[in-house]
C-alpha cells in the first residue's frame, strides 16, 4: 500500500472512533466505509516487469486514445478510474531529463483535449540506449483527482517498471513515444502499469 493510503485509512478511522463515542457507532459506519476505501484505491501490488526491448504500461486503466505524433511516434493514453491501480510506473530504463508542471483545468481525463488543457505533470526519460529517442510520460489531473504526486526529480535513474509517483482519485496518464517503437495495444485495451507491454523496438532501431 502506498503510505497515502495509511494516513487516510488512519484519519477516517479516528474520526470513526471519535464519532461513535460522541454520537452512535452507526454514524461511523460511513466513516469507516471511506476510510477502508481509501486504503483499496492505494493499493501498491506487486508486478512482473516483462525483459527485453519493450516499453511497458506506466499506469492501469484503459486506453482510450493513439494518436501518432508529429515526429512519426505515437501518443498512447491510459484513463484510470477510481478502482483502479493509481500508482505510475516508468515505461523504460533511462534517466530523466526533464519535469515540467502545467497548472490548468480539471475537464473529465478521458478526453481528447485534457493531454493539453488539464492540469499535469509531465517527465521526460532518455532510455539508457543513447540512441533511443526520448520518451515522455505525463501525469494528467482529472475533473475529480486533483493532487499529482511524483516521487523522481530530473537527474533521478529509473529501473522499468520503477515507481514515478501516483494521481489521487481518478486521472489519465499519457506515453508519448519515438516512431522506433511499434505499438502492442488498440485502443479500449485494459492494461497494467508495468506489466503491460506496450510497444517494442522495430527495426527502425
Amino acid at each position: 500500500m502506498v503510505k497515502d493510503g495509511i494516513y487516510y485509512g488512519l484519519g477516517f478511522g479516528l474520526a470513526a472512533v471519535a464519532t461513535g463515542l460522541v454520537f452512535s457507532w452507526l454514524c461511523a459506519i460511513p466513516l469507516i466505509g471511506l476510510g477502508a476505501f481509501c486504503m483499496y484505491f492505494f493499493r501498491d501490488p506487486h508486478r512482473e516487469i516483462p525483459e527485453g526491448d519493450v516499453a511497458v504500461s506506466p499506469a492501469d486503466g484503459v486506453i482510450v486514445h493513439i494518436r501518432d505524433t508529429p515526429d512519426g511516434g505515437h501518443r498512447v493514453s491510459i484513463f484510470l478510474n477510481v478502482f483502479d491501480v493509481h500508482v505510475n510506473r516508468s515505461p523504460v530504463a533511462g534517466r530523466i531529463t526533464e519535469a515540467e508542471y502545467n497548472h490548468g483545468r480539471f475537464m473529465m481525463a478521458h478526453k481528447e483535449d485534457a493531454s493539453e488543457e488539464n492540469e499535469r505533470n509531465a517527465l521526460t526519460i532518455q532510455p539508457d540506449d543513447p540512441n533511443l529517442s526520448p520518451i515522455k510520460v505525463a501525469q494528467i489531473a482529472g475533473l475529480v483527482a486533483r493532487r499529482i504526486v511524483c516521487y523522481k526529480k530530473v537527474g533521478d535513474q529509473l529501473g522499468k517498471g520503477e515507481r514515478l509517483g501516483l494521481i489521487k482519485f481518478g486521472s489519465r496518464t499519457d506515453i508519448h513515444l519515438g516512431p522506433e517503437w511499434q505499438l502492442q495495444i488498440r485502443k479500449g485495451q485494459r492494461v497494467a502499469g508495468g506489466s503491460s507491454v506496450v510497444a517494442v523496438l522495430g527495426e527502425a532501431r
